[in-house]
């Protein structure tokens, strides 16, 4: 398309150090280096919008990005009434009197950055974009035009970032008679053997400027100057020797017939876009950016917040952009006009200004202890490991932890089981508590020895407690003794045990009959028991023999039972024999009189036995040859060598 506007812009500073080498290094005020202004048309160009993008690797989230740009707003100065203003850049309005604005939108993976808008002025002046860090991404820069214009702008992103693009404009004006540089593109290895298509558009013929190519090695090759309205390509199969960094450039023509002229650049391999990277200046140190706008957003000790970040509202508004979770807890301007309206907003005036977000990170706090579960107790144990967060502590920790589940290992520990309990829940500003239980085991044993004496004799009674839990226990051990069963030491203990220290209760009992002693831990009340026999105390045997050869005897034994005495009395008869008498007197003495239980009879089933007792007499109304069994039980508090009495038989 044609561009019938002239202007006047003195030399620039050329910073490359490719045109350096060449000698093509002149100076001025507020330049762009020797690196081609960027445009933005309004109208009648085929592309609506120009478009950049900016690459945050992980390692440089964070970082400043910089984003600076030179001439964001027309300047009606630059052409006015046919003629070129003083420093004029390239800024055209085609029709007089009509609005034009331009859009810098900065948009990454959680939308817009940051939006400005700019319209007319008579001034061209340094501007800050974006100077935050930003989370790792890719993030695109797109500038519009509206109104039958072009605005002449230079951008520019700090170290590392660059800003990349495959199809975009820039603006050729007819005083720089210098090689400027367009762009430089990055071949790769993997384009070996594929078509590297270099396109231009709307150059307006080979008399207003030439463009060129210069490739790694070196070499210079000329490309195509474009028609009005046309686009040139050129081809280049790559070789090995063509991988590296290609540079562009344009050199305006003393032939030229416009002031200045927008030309478009698109890169191809095959049918794919691939990206150059554009921009870039040097702001002279004489130069002070317009409406600078510096930003920190850091913790309460002033360092910075890794993927911390701000976002602006209009022209006048900053906010902070926290990670997730992090929590404001300020906001100043250090520098500029303005007022604080909260701690995630400040509102400033246009200027230099500067402002600080101080923002902690989101901290809880996790609880940890553990608890012996022993009988109804709850026994805190101090000392024991866990693991929690990849980090191996000791109960009982508070641990500072970031919100959100944390798994807590709980170890082994010997005499116990345990279960791992629930993750532990950290919230910000609040605590957690995670308690891991460890049910303790117990072994009680109760011996006696000797377990077989004769009666009255004396044993030991041992209850031993136990555990291979390492912690000390409390524990009283109490011993049960059954009747016939005394001893004169105590019969309980209190005291401590553990792993290495068991509890121990150990007492004489004199033993009169065969029965079983209980042995009891509390508080766990765990039981146990232990068994002594006493042999048998003793027994006593009559016979009688009478006229007539009627021949009976009588047999008595004595044996502990459960309960007092077991006796037992065997008759024997070779004849029918009635009113037969048993002589069988109870124990005397004690402090209780002797009683003497039912009595049960067995013998010959003709018998017509019916006992009854006349006194200590057992009388048999009618036997017949045979054997007659009679037991009864004793109860008798005499021990068991003083209730054996001797018996007496007589009809």
């Amino acid at each position: 398309m044609p561009k019938p506007f002239a202007h006047s812009l003195a030399r620039r500073t050329l910073t490359l150090a490719l045109l350096a080498a060449a000698g093509l290094t002149s100076g001025a005020a507020a330049q762009t280096g020797g690196i081609l202004p960027l445009v933005s048309v309004g109208e009648k160009w085929p592309q609506a919008q120009e478009s950049y993008v900016i690459r945050v690797a992980a390692q440089d989230a964070g970082k400043s990005l910089g984003l600076e740009v030179y001439s964001p707003s027309f300047n009606l100065a630059d052409y006015v009434d046919g003629r070129r203003g003083e420093g004029y850049f390239g800024d055209e309005l085609y029709k007089k009197n009509e609005p034009f604005e331009t859009t810098f939108t900065l948009t990454g993976p959680g939308g817009t950055v940051t939006e400005r808008r700019y319209g007319l002025n008579r001034e061209h002046t340094w501007e800050s974009l974006f100077a935050g860090g930003l989370a790792a991404g890719t993030y695109t820069l797109k500038v519009t035009s509206k109104g039958d214009g072009k605005n002449s702008f230079a951008l520019r992103v700090a170290a590392p970032f660059a800003l990349e693009t495959s199809d975009f404009s820039v603006n050729a004006r007819s005083t720089d008679a210098e090689p400027l540089l367009a762009a430089r593109l990055n071949v790769t290895a993997d384009w070996v053997g594929k078509t590297l298509a270099l396109q231009n558009y709307d150059v307006d013929g080979p008399q207003e400027a030439e463009v060129w190519a210069v490739q790694p090695n070196g070499t210079r090759v000329n490309l195509t100057p474009s028609d009005n309205g046309r686009t040139a390509t050129d081809p280049y199969v790559i070789t090995p020797e063509l991988v590296g960094e290609w540079r562009v450039f344009i050199r305006v023509l003393g032939t030229t017939r416009q002031y200045s002229n927008a030309i478009r650049f698109a890169f191809r391999v095959g049918d794919q876009s691939v990206r150059a990277t554009v921009g870039g200046f040097t702001l002279p140190d004489t130069v002070k950016i317009a409406n600078q706008l510096l930003v920190e957003v850091v913790d309460p000790q002033g360092r910075p917040i890794p993927g911390a970040s701000y976002t602006l509202v209009g022209d006048t508004v900053v906010r902070p952009t926290l990670p997730a979770g992090y929590v404001p807890v300020s906001s100043a301007l250090v520098a500029g006009t303005g007022n604080i309206v909260s701690p995630t907003e400040i509102r400033y005036q246009p200027g230099f200004n500067k402002v600080r977000f101080v923002a902690r990170a989101p901290e809880g706090q996790l609880v940890v202890d553990a608890v012996a579960l022993y009988g109804d107790q709850r026994l805190p144990l101090t000392g024991v490991p866990f693991e929690v967060a990849g980090r191996t502590l000791s109960t009982p920790a508070t641990v500072p932890l970031a919100p959100g589940d944390y798994p807590v290992t709980p170890t082994v520990i010997p005499g116990s089981t345990v279960t791992r309990p629930l993750p532990g829940r950290v919230t910000d500003a609040a605590a957690g508590r995670v308690t891991i239980e460890y049910r303790v085991r117990t072994d009680l044993t109760l011996v006696t020895a000797p377990d077989l004496l004769n009666a009255c004799d004396v044993t030991q009674l041992t209850a031993l407690a136990k555990t291979d839990f390492p912690y000390r226990l409390p524990g009283r051990l109490q011993l049960n003794l059954p009747g016939g069963w005394t001893s004169d030491y105590p019969l309980e203990v209190a005291g401590e045990f553990s792993g290495t220290q068991p509890l121990r209760l150990k007492v004489p009992v004199r033993v009169c009959r065969t029965d079983t002693a209980q042995a009891t831990l509390d508080p766990v009340g765990l039981s146990t028991t232990g068994q002594a026999r006493v042999r048998s105390p003793g027994s006593a045997n009559v016979t009688r023999t009478v006229e007539g050869g009627a021949r009976a005897s009588l047999q008595k034994s004595v044996e502990t039972a459960a309960q007092g005495y077991l006796v037992t009395l065997v008759l024997t008869v070779d004849s029918t024999l009635d009113n037969v008498r048993l002589g069988d007197p109870l124990p005397a003495g004690g402090a209780q009189p002797a009683v003497r239980g039912p009595l049960q009879v067995q013998g010959p089933s003709l018998a017509n036995v019916n006992p009854r007792f006349e006194g200590d007499t057992i009388v048999l109304t009618r036997v017949i040859p045979g054997t007659y069994i009679l037991t009864y039980t004793l109860l008798s508090d005499q021990p068991a060598d003083r209730v054996v009495t001797p018996p007496d038989l007589s009809w």
